[in-house]
């Protein structure tokens, strides 16, 4: 049986080293951004109130607007990036409700400013709602536009009396060419 020579052995490892070397920053650069922001929460004063679109004595069918604060930390004077604007609906029977949620990420400052990215899903951040709520990225304009993705979105607390509630949300988005 024939054998290869020490030279042609050590060329074809080296030529699978390397194949196994693209192929590897090929599996971890899957085209996937990562942006890392919170979502500020605020009612002023006549703001943020919910219209009932269907009576009886729970939350169901009440829809609501959001217009809420986008920024790069927890801190409510962190760098201030964009709005969150949208609309949600109770849109379930169950104690405690969730709601249909449909978001739109408005970046006015930053790396982004000028582009928008819009999230849609079901929100259930009740007393037995999930830790972690996963939405879609359906879309989006400027540097996000044909974008899709998922986010992942916390409840963290309220860091301030005039802030209601903070939201960590990692967003993992791809844009296809």
């Amino acid at each position: 049986m024939p054998t290869a020579s020490p030279a042609t052995t050590l060329r074809l490892l080296a030529l699978l080293a390397a194949a196994a070397a693209v192929a590897v920053v090929a599996a971890a650069d899957d085209g996937m951004t990562h942006l890392h922001l919170y979502i500020h929460e605020t009612i002023a004063a006549g703001a943020g109130a919910s219209t009932a679109l269907l009576g009886g004595n729970s939350s169901f069918g009440s829809v609501g607007p959001i217009d809420d604060e986008l920024r790069e930390g927890p801190d409510p004077a962190s760098q201030y990036l964009g709005r969150a604007e949208g609309m949600l609906a109770q849109a379930d029977l169950g104690s405690p409700a969730a709601s249909c949620t449909i978001l739109n990420l408005a970046f006015t400052e930053g790396d982004y400013g000028g582009s928008t990215l819009v999230v849609d899903g079901r929100v259930d951040l009740g007393a037995d709602g999930k830790a972690v709520v996963e939405l879609a990225v359906v879309g989006g304009t400027g540097r996000f536009r044909r974008a899709r993705g998922y986010s992942l979105m916390t409840k963290i607390g309220n860091p301030s009396p005039s802030t209601v509630v903070v939201f960590e949300m990692d967003l993992y988005v791809k844009i296809s060419g």
